[in-house]
């Protein structure tokens, strides 16, 4: 054990060193540091929490990257139909990462009622269809299921639901137009078999999940046309290196799209919380930096003497500052601790019981504030604090080599 690391621990330990005049300062340098701690904690888990849940929001009805036809179609309607016989379906074996591939299309109608009506989009879904991701959403009946015959059953959002008063088991007539508006409309009959909520406002308006037979019927498609492939990831991080691996495996005629460019706007409104979760941090920091840089210049200046001393004695400015800088690594120690046990216990908190609601959840997609608890952004919060905060420390430690030792002796 070094002398400085010694005489730091005894400084520390000491009954002076609790009811110094120092004490409140230091206590108020310690405070600074927990509360900056726990609002980091908190900007980071719900910056992160938010952008995943209205993340697996939107990949959930629309997959991470879709196929399409090379064309300037910029509806949400399928118009040129895609054959299903594709060498990368139904498994993308050429590249890896990949979870899921389906084929699935859409048809513009109207929901019709005695005495209402709603524009909808009928997003057809077959047999290969993963519902895993639809099931979260779900509020109440079930999935349908489409694996044989015509399927009448359809997922309507609660947002319809509510607006035409419709439940679990309703029967209802949805009108589809053709090609040549003098022709008869189609009128299909469709029956609710389940209602899900994603929050999502552009999804719950506009889709309604029914059998991909019913738009191949009204478009005159065969039965291996679809309108697009949605195809699931692994690893969301890979979004774009997977993009251009699957646009390079797949023929001229198609085009691929990410999530992030389909919902460009909705993407750039989520990444606006890593910037202000940047300038928090780096708030925090500067403030529990100042506060800490205030306790230590305190406590230098009331331990003149024993400075004075050491350096008669043949210690070092180096010496003695490490012996200060020793004492400032522990109080920003105890500050990242309590710090920590008290952000993570709100945070688990949030997680377990959603205490926290959103006063308008249609701004933002979800109702109660998301939480992301990950080890990584932990440890590396930590680390960083801690270094930010140390090397602040560095430069007032100087004035230790100011002090003379003959002064400090005589100092009373």
């Amino acid at each position: 054990m070094n002398y400085e690391f010694f005489i730091a621990k005894r400084i520390i330990g000491s009954k002076s060193y609790k009811s110094s005049v120092s004490a409140p300062i230091i206590k108020i340098g310690i405070a600074a540091i927990t509360i900056g701690m726990i609002v980091m904690l908190i900007a980071i888990a719900t910056g992160l929490g938010l952008q995943k849940k209205v993340r697996e929001k939107v990949v959930a009805f629309n997959g991470h990257i879709t196929i399409t036809n090379y064309d300037s179609n910029a509806s949400n309607e399928s118009i040129t139909p895609i054959s299903i016989d594709q060498p990368f379906y139904p498994e993308f074996k050429t590249v890896t990462g990949i979870k899921h591939i389906q084929g699935v299309a859409t048809k513009f109608g109207v929901i019709r009622t005695e005495t209402d009506f709603e524009g909808i989009v009928l997003k057809g879904v077959g047999k290969d269809y993963d519902w895993t991701y639809v099931k979260d959403f779900l509020v109440s009946g079930t999935v349908p299921s489409y694996e044989g015959q015509l399927s009448n059953e359809v997922l309507i959002s609660s947002y319809l639901a509510n607006r035409l008063n419709f439940k679990v088991g309703d029967r209802f007539q949805t009108v589809f137009g053709k090609e040549r508006i003098e022709d008869i409309p189609f009128q299909r009959t469709f029956k609710v078999v389940g209602i899900f909520n994603s929050g999502f406002n552009d999804i719950d308006k506009t889709f309604m999940i029914g059998d991909l037979s019913h738009v191949q019927r009204m478009n005159k498609w065969e039965a291996t046309d679809i309108g697009n492939f949605e195809i699931y990831l692994d690893d969301y991080t890979q979004l774009e290196q997977k993009e251009d691996e699957i646009r390079a495996q797949t023929p001229s005629f198609l085009d691929t799209q990410n999530i992030e460019d389909k919902f460009a706007t909705t993407f750039e409104w989520i990444k606006i919380f890593d910037n202000n979760t940047y300038g928090i941090i780096a708030i925090m920091i500067i403030v529990a930096g100042i506060n800490m840089i205030t306790a230590l210049l305190v406590l230098i200046l009331e331990r003149a003497q024993m400075i004075g001393i050491l350096k008669a004695l043949g210690s070092s400015n180096w010496s003695v500052r490490k012996i200060f800088l020793y004492n400032a690594a522990y109080l920003i120690g105890l500050g990242l601790l309590w710090g920590n046990i008290i952000g993570l216990t709100l945070l688990v908190a949030q997680q377990q019981f959603s205490i926290l609601k959103f006063p308008d959840p249609e701004q933002y997609y979800v109702s109660i504030i998301p939480v992301h608890i990950g080890l990584d952004y932990v440890i590396l919060l930590n680390i960083g604090t801690f270094i930010a905060c140390f090397l602040m420390l560095l430069i007032p430690s100087i004035i230790i080599t100011k002090i003379s030792p003959v002064k400090a002796i005589r100092f009373e």
